[in-house]
């Protein structure tokens, strides 16, 4: 990212005070004051062109429905609503672990309050083909592996959607953050479209960072319970997505290089409770 970039954006978009927030793979971020307000501009990397799109798309479509709003954007920058409270990490961590979950089942039905369309989404099918791929290698040498029976029921969910809407596709407890004026936001979509399920997956599965609160199988009961009953779905459908989803997630880690333990677990408690697919 050159520092001209910045400097067009700061003159384009009329942005003062710009002061970095964080690096990744896909962004250069800062905090800015447009009309203003604090807001947080994201200059794209070459990755996060391609990668960060979809997830603009995600939030055109929320339009501030439970989500931080995207303010301007175009193929190398957006500039976003800033919510600067905290995350959800620090009540769960406090010992609030269900008031966060009935939180963050209030901002998902936000979310999937208005159904939308697909397009500049990703087809969740294709969040699974790693899983997939890796199910056909397994199979093909006689492995009767855990990804082989997670892409099995990921099979039997896709090819059943329920309820399909304009999906985050990463949300956890990280990535919902508390904004003074307007509550719990989400940020940071991937931008999927698919079963609204398989949003409620990976939250039970986080905070990764607790890796003892995550693994307790009481605790993954009682918390798909808490999402079945305030969203209206049932708890073993959720299930089967949360041991889906662990087993993917698994596999990601293991390829990322990174310790799959507590997917793996995570997949081993859910897999005696998935039903409804």
């Amino acid at each position: 990212m050159t520092p001209d970039l910045l400097e067009h954006y700061l003159a384009a978009w009329r942005l003062t005070d710009p002061q970095p927030l964080a690096q990744t793979p896909t962004s250069h971020v800062y905090t800015v004051t447009y009309q203003g307000e604090t807001a947080v501009l994201k200059l794209l990397t070459p990755v996060g062109i391609h990668d960060e799109q979809c997830g603009a798309a995600a939030l055109r479509h929320y339009d501030g429905r439970g989500a931080v709003r995207l303010l301007r954007g175009d193929d190398r920058a957006h500039l976003l609503e800033y919510a600067g409270g905290d995350d959800l990490v620090p009540l769960v961590a406090r010992g609030d672990d269900e008031q966060a979950t009935h939180i963050i089942a209030d901002v998902l039905r936000q979310l999937h309050a208005e159904p939308g369309s697909g397009e500049g989404l990703i087809p969740l099918r294709r969040r699974f083909r790693s899983l997939f791929r890796q199910a056909e290698r397994d199979q093909s040498q006689g492995n009767a592996s855990l990804f082989l029976q997670g892409a099995r029921i990921a099979e039997a969910l896709l090819a059943d959607p329920r309820e399909v809407r304009v999906l985050h596709g990463d949300l956890h407890h990280a990535n919902i953050r508390h904004s003074a004026r307007r509550g719990w936001l989400a940020f940071d979509p991937k931008g999927v479209y698919g079963e609204r399920t398989y949003d409620l997956a990976n939250v039970l599965c986080n905070p990764a960072n607790l890796p003892a609160l995550v693994a307790d199988e009481t605790r993954l009961l009682r918390h798909a319970g808490i999402l079945a009953d305030q969203l209206q779905i049932e708890r073993g459908r959720i299930l089967a997505y949360v041991f889906a989803y662990a087993c993917l997630s698994a596999y990601w880690s293991a390829e990322d290089g990174h310790n799959p333990a507590l997917d793996l677990r995570v997949a081993a408690l859910a897999e005696p409770h998935v039903t409804g697919c």
